[in-house]
């Protein structure tokens, strides 16, 4: 039993409650958006936990958009997918560093199930490597104009509006750029292997209002870095539901099949993996909760050392629980359209986006060199 307050044990039981609701279409939307259940969250004041209540969310901690995408992911992936990226990621960071002008024009339509906005970092010379990012503002005739590309970018073709990392005069930030600017214009649009568009778009000559600038500066800027820790912790307890379904899946398939004349859970073989399979999914679990524990709101974020170590190990366990699942379920779990198909494609995603396996490794071994091992209090 997790270390939860009243008050969000009560929300995770609702969530759970109005998940429920989201099982016979779950596995069918190949691509589309749950919007339908983005509205019922939204009706049941469940969605985007973590925005500030005057636009429309509940001002509730990071940890409990966490248990609300747990609770939904487990269910439905795509609609798990959509409450992660709406509650931790680019909303977020509007709420945080945004004016209140730009909190207005778009935070009220997302909490309301009504909208997405993006987060656009990645170029097409520029993914991991941030500080090779091209895409600039500059000023020019008392105006702020923004030209560059961005590639890899979800939600664009339902989407409202990037969070879009650039190079300012002084040093990297983040702007708000609408996908409606004449200045923006769509190249290509990738299907990815869950299903979803991903789209390469240019910035041309766009001015880019006062109020749309999220951060400015190397001091700025470090903030919305420290924020990114809340992300990646969505991320990896978005992998943690995703594993849940799989394991349960695999659970319900393994109690059910009979071969060579007893159930496919009475094989100590298959006993065996179920318990790993349970194994990795708690420890991945705990290791997400534990490292948000004490950590409440942007100035409180959790360090990068948890947070990183959270996200790699996280995702790997997806992948490999979710294998096995598709192992021990056999060629059904193979065919396009199976529940495990679709959460295999799903899974293989998060060890690339949110920040590859690679960086988080870079990430964790410069915090040791850094800091040092954690002493017994700090863990």
């Amino acid at each position: 039993m997790r270390s939860l307050t009243a008050e969000q044990r009560d929300y995770a039981e609702r969530a759970e409650s109005v998940a429920a609701e989201f099982e016979e279409k779950a596995y069918t939307w190949g691509g589309d958006v749950p919007w339908e259940n983005l509205h019922r969250l939204a009706e049941a004041d469940l969605y985007c936990p973590s925005i500030s209540e005057k636009y429309g969310g509940q001002g509730l901690s990071d940890v409990t958009a966490m248990l609300l995408t747990e609770a939904v992911g487990r269910v439905c992936p795509d609609t798990g997918w959509f409450t992660y990226m709406q509650s931790s990621v680019a909303p977020r960071a509007i709420d945080l560093f945004g004016s209140e002008a730009v909190k207005d024009e778009f935070l009220p339509a997302v909490t309301a199930g009504e909208s997405f906005v993006s987060i656009a970092i990645s170029e097409p010379e520029a993914g991991s490597d941030v500080g090779s990012m091209t895409t600039e503002v500059t000023e020019e005739d008392g105006q702020l104009v923004c030209n560059g590309e961005k590639t890899w970018v979800g939600g664009v073709p339902f989407g409202d509006a990037a969070v879009t990392w650039v190079r300012f005069p002084e040093g990297l930030g983040s702007v708000v750029v609408p996908f409606d600017d004449p200045g923006v214009e769509i190249e290509e649009v990738y299907t990815n292997m869950a299903g979803y568009a991903q789209t390469h778009f240019t910035i041309d000559d766009v001015v880019i209002p006062e109020t749309h600038v999220l951060t400015r500066g190397e001091g700025a800027f470090k903030e919305q870095l420290v924020s990114l820790n809340w992300e990646r912790l969505g991320s990896s307890i978005l992998t943690v539901a995703w594993a849940e379904a799989a394991l349960e899946q695999a659970l319900a398939y393994a109690g059910e099949r009979e071969q060579f004349g007893q159930r496919l859970d009475g094989f100590q073989g298959i006993e065996w993996k179920l318990a790993e399979m349970y194994r990795q999914v708690e420890t991945a679990a705990s290791l997400v909760y534990m490292s948000a524990a004490g950590a409440q709101g942007h100035e409180r974020a959790p360090p990068r050392l948890q947070t990183s170590t959270a996200k790699l190990h996280c995702s790997q366990v997806a992948e490999d629980v979710v294998s096995e699942a598709v192992q021990i379920v056999g060629a059904r779990a193979y065919q396009q359209g199976h529940p495990l198909e679709h959460l295999y494609r799903f899974a293989r995603s998060r060890r690339i986006a949110a920040g590859t396996d690679e960086m988080q490794l870079n990430t964790i071994a410069g915090a040791l060199k850094d800091d040092g091992l954690p002493v017994v209090s700090e863990r």
